[in-house]
């Protein structure tokens, strides 16, 4: 795919961009070398003014920042202008919260002085998905830089007038010149990024096998990497939950971004005891959704980010069918211009079809109907992914039970998953390893340095 945007409302392309040249890059990475050498002397104090500047104008651009993003990917307006405010919230958090966690640690040896430092590594570079186009990328902005490290993004090639806004953004905050920069370029030029010595790791949102092939290459390099990839959250509902409110937060997460979050929940986990009636408030609360052009604020489900992402979707619906599953509602693309597809519910969902096991990355939800609270565990745990959960019931035990045996990255108890700056975020399993956000991920890229003095 070139490096473009293309409305998803309408099919039009908007604008196309040409990727650096080899040339191009070689001068950015030593620009960035040279901005980290000087960037790292710099005081806590200095970069939380920064990032507040950054914030600020997050906040003030937030309308014209939001419509750039739903141009490109396709969200809602209003939900594109929340993740604009979100970002300017993780901005505040470090900038609060950075020199706090990354202060010395004194421990008591058989030093005379002994403790932990936190040193930024350099240049960190960052490949980041379409689907939260401002997000993603600020969550990793925040606490790298904060840390005195230096960004380098490759967006998706679909969202480059956001990736362009970011830089602009943080140049316009006061950032030194190099401290962070946008690279427009293919999926084939980050090999020989990653294989540069002044890059010293890297961070990657997206698909699995994307993951993998960076992770490959990193790992040829002996560099780090953290990596949130793919999820099918399960979403399990007991007998003691409050149906009513389940069935309508089960709704707003699967619509989530237009079903494209990893972090959405995808299977459905019922049990038999209240399984037609979450079933029913389901499909009931689907029929209601709206589905339309996203710059309309009364929208509540936008188009699909590309055509291919589309034709995805639809392929692995009608598969599941073909295999025996049954449709509850939707079950197909809207005949519209635009790629939008209809909030779908399946259910029946046979053994070996896509359903069952396959990331399904669109407003499909996938139900599934069990005996007991052993029967949901054990189909929760049954997915090659482990990002996020969300499990409900008001019974103490069970709460307990489920915390401890779901193997996910995060366990939600009557509540929707998200993300926050304040806890960490990451996975398990194929959905990938090291955690982003709250203390946590600012000390994924620095040097924890031994201090021992006698």
């Amino acid at each position: 795919m070139g490096i473009a945007t293309i409305n998803p409302a309408t099919g039009e392309t908007v604008k196309t961009f040409e990727p650096l040249s080899t040339e191009e890059i070689e001068a950015k990475l030593t620009i960035a070398q040279t901005a980290f050498l000087s960037y790292r002397q710099t005081s806590f104090s200095q970069r939380s003014e920064w990032l507040n500047t950054a914030a600020d104008i997050l906040e003030r651009d937030q309308v014209k920042l939001g419509e750039t993003m739903t141009l490109e990917m396709g969200k809602t307006i209003k939900s594109a202008i929340a993740e604009v405010q979100k970002c300017a919230l993780v901005c505040r958090y470090y900038a609060e919260n950075g020199a706090d966690f990354l202060k010395d640690v004194l421990v008591t040896t058989d030093a005379s002085l002994s403790f932990v430092r936190y040193e930024p590594l350099g240049i960190i570079l960052a490949v980041m998905p379409w689907n939260f186009p401002l997000w993603q990328v600020f969550r990793f902005v925040a606490p790298t830089l904060t840390a005195g490290n230096v960004g380098l993004l490759k967006h998706a090639s679909n969202v480059p007038q956001c990736a362009l806004a970011i830089e602009a953004i943080l140049t316009e905050a006061g950032f030194p010149d190099g401290v962070f920069q946008t690279l427009l370029i293919g999926a084939s030029q980050v090999e020989n990024i990653i294989n540069d010595d002044r890059v010293k790791a890297a961070t990657l949102t997206g698909s699995e096998p994307a993951g993998i092939s960076l992770a490959s290459n990193a790992g040829k390099q002996i560099k780090k990497v953290v990596l949130e990839l793919g999820g099918s959250d399960p979403f399990i509902v007991l007998e003691s939950a409050d149906v009513e409110t389940a069935a309508t937060t089960a709704v707003t997460s699967r619509m989530l971004n237009n079903g494209q979050s990893c972090i959405a929940a995808k299977r459905f986990i019922v049990v038999d005891a209240i399984a037609d009636q979450f079933e029913k408030l389901l499909v009931q609360k689907f029929q209601y959704l709206k589905v339309g052009h996203p710059m309309d604020e009364t929208i509540d489900v936008g188009p699909l980010a590309t055509s291919s992402i589309l034709s995805d979707i639809d392929e692995q619906v009608q598969k599941t069918v073909a295999m025996g599953g049954k449709v509850l509602v939707g079950g197909k693309k809207l005949e519209s211009q635009g790629n939008f597809y209809l909030p779908t519910i399946l259910t029946d969902i046979p053994k070996g079809s896509p359903g069952e096991k396959d990331e399904f990355f669109g407003p499909v939800a996938l139900l599934f109907r069990v005996k007991n609270i052993d029967e949901a565990i054990t189909l929760a745990n049954d997915s090659p992914f482990g990002l996020g959960s969300s499990v409900w019931t008001n019974n103490s035990k069970e709460q307990e039970r489920l915390i401890n045996e779901i193997e996910a990255g995060s366990v939600f108890i009557n509540g929707l998953v998200k993300s926050d700056p304040r806890l960490p975020f990451g996975g398990i399993k194929r959905s990938g390893y090291g955690r982003e956000l709250a203390i946590q991920g600012i000390h994924e890229f620095v040097n924890i340095k031994t201090i021992w003095i006698k």
